[in-house]
C-alpha cells in the first residue's frame, strides 16, 4: 500500500487521534545504548546526540532530564511518503492559531507533538480543517 497523494483526499480523511498520556523530548549521548527500560515512540540520532520521545512518567522514573511536555496527535490517513503539501497545510494552520508543533513522518501516518496545555485547542483546528472543502 504507497498510501494517499491527493493533498485534499489527505485534509478530508486525516481524522486525528490523540494518544492517552504526556510525551517528551530526552537526549542521550550518541555514544549510549538506549536504556532497555524505555520503549520510546521515536529515536532519532544527531551528532550531537540520541533524541527520545518518550513519556514523561518514563523520563521521570529513568531521571532523565526533558523538554516539551507534548500530547501526541496521530493524523491517522495512510498518507504516501512523498505526498505534497500536507504537513505544510496542517502546520500552517496551527501555527496561525500560534500552536506550536513537532511534525513527524512514519511510514503510514504523520504524527504532531503539541504542547499539551494546547493539545485541545489543536484538535479543534484540526478538525476545523478536515470539515472543510477541499478540491
Amino acid at each position: 500500500m504507497t498510501g494517499e497523494h491527493n493533498l485534499g483526499a489527505l485534509l478530508r480523511h486525516m481524522r486525528p487521534k490523540m494518544l492517552d498520556g504526556t510525551f517528551v523530548f530526552c537526549t542521550i549521548p550518541t555514544s549510549e545504548a538506549i536504556p532497555e527500560a524505555l520503549k520510546p515512540q521515536l529515536t532519532f540520532r544527531e551528532p550531537e546526540g540520541t533524541t527520545l520521545v518518550i513519556s514523561r512518567e518514563e523520563a521521570e522514573a529513568a531521571g532523565l532530564r526533558y523538554a516539551f511536555p507534548s500530547r501526541l496527535i496521530t493524523l491517522t490517513v495512510h498518507s504516501a511518503l512523498d505526498a505534497v503539501g500536507f504537513l505544510a497545510a496542517i502546520t500552517a494552520r496551527l501555527a496561525e492559531a500560534g500552536i506550536s508543533v513537532n511534525a513527524v513522518s512514519a511510514f503510514h501516518h504523520d504524527h504532531l507533538l503539541v504542547p499539551d496545555d494546547r493539545a485541545d485547542e489543536a484538535m479543534a483546528v484540526l478538525h476545523g480543517i478536515s470539515s472543510e472543502r477541499h478540491l
